[in-house]
């Protein structure tokens, strides 16, 4: 069966929650927007997609990851994308995204498979949007309908992107901090932190946790200790930094529920993972708890949040623009 044709997780409820997010909050986004200017908008996705997978199992998370860095940094604009030029600092170079966002590359080819067959027609922020759909579905999540009509910005915001994304050493209040500024509560943080039941993280991005953890002397103590030792062997002490780990253990290239029990172990590979589960008294845990017992808890919650995401300050009508390389404005 065709991964576009799977039956949606909730489709009912799904279906409600984007005709009122439309009707509410940005009646010019629609899960048909490109019904007759684009018609086979996601087969030519799929089969980009399809292809990069087959030659990177990473592909998938690499454009979820983009996603989510584009949307939190002045809404989905697709100014991620943007390179250095005259009047715009790059976001690639920000901290959070310079050696961490990927993935650029499969985006460039989807926009060219694009532009031979609608020119001019599909913006480069919908391609993200579209193509973290396509990723979760082709690797065992949930299928949704995408609403789908945001326009590109002209400019990058690299200041924004080294204040508003999230670092891998924040805290629990930091990071939800972070989420709210976005409109985004605690559900939405931890089903949209699930999308790390795939890919892989550096070791310079948890490897504070394993030997002097906040200058305690020792490792992070909700690590789970044979945990613990198989990532030392991965990462030892003054070791290579961008040796990379499965950030999910047990299914490191499918996307399920596996991240949320791992957390419930402690194993969960990042710092700003496991407090999710570990922060005594916090709303999270019962949150980890109900999508760790069940996958299709944690699909539906997912589905809404990254709709949710992606209806971040877009773009849209006459504002920005549509690029014809996602890489600089026209």
């Amino acid at each position: 069966m065709s991964v576009l044709m799977r039956v949606p997780i909730a489709t009912f409820l799904v279906l409600i929650f984007v005709t009122v997010f439309e009707k509410g909050c940005n009646a010019q986004l629609s899960t048909t927007f490109y019904a007759t200017t684009c018609p086979n908008i996601s087969s030519v996705v799929l089969n980009v997609i399809q292809q990069a997978q087959r030659a990177d199992v990473r592909a998938a998370p690499k454009l979820i990851r983009l996603h989510f860095h584009d949307c939190f940094v002045d809404g989905c604009d697709g100014s991620l994308l943007l390179d250095n030029a005259d009047g715009i600092l790059s976001e690639k170079d920000a901290f959070p995204n310079a050696g961490s966002v990927d993935g650029f590359g499969i985006v460039d080819n989807m926009k060219t498979a694009l532009e031979s067959v609608c020119p001019g027609v599909v913006s480069c922020a919908d391609i993200l949007a579209l193509a973290s759909q396509i990723s979760v579905n082709l690797v065992g999540g949930p299928s949704y309908s995408v609403p789908l009509g945001r326009r590109d910005g002209r400019t990058a915001n690299r200041a924004g992107a080294n204040r508003e994304l999230p670092s891998p050493l924040a805290n629990l209040d930091e990071l939800k901090s972070n989420f709210s500024a976005k409109g985004l509560d605690s559900t939405d943080l931890v089903a949209l932190s699930g999308a790390h039941t795939f890919g892989r993280a550096k070791c310079n991005t948890f490897s504070h946790r394993l030997y002097n953890f906040a200058n305690s002397g020792g490792p992070d103590q909700t690590i789970e200790p044979t945990y613990l030792e198989t990532l030392r062997q991965t990462c030892p002490q003054n070791g290579v930094g961008t040796t990379l780990e499965n950030l999910d253990q047990s299914t490191p290239d499918e996307f399920d529920n596996e991240y949320f029990e791992n957390l419930q172990s402690g194993k969960g590979l990042l710092q700003t993972d496991q407090l999710l589960f570990s922060s005594t008294g916090s709303d999270t845990v019962a949150i980890v708890d109900r999508f760790g017992d069940s996958e299709t808890e944690f699909f539906d919650a997912f589905v809404r949040s990254i709709i949710k995401m992606g209806n971040i300050a877009p773009l849209t009508g006459t504002q920005g623009e549509i690029r014809a390389d996602c890489k600089r404005v026209n």
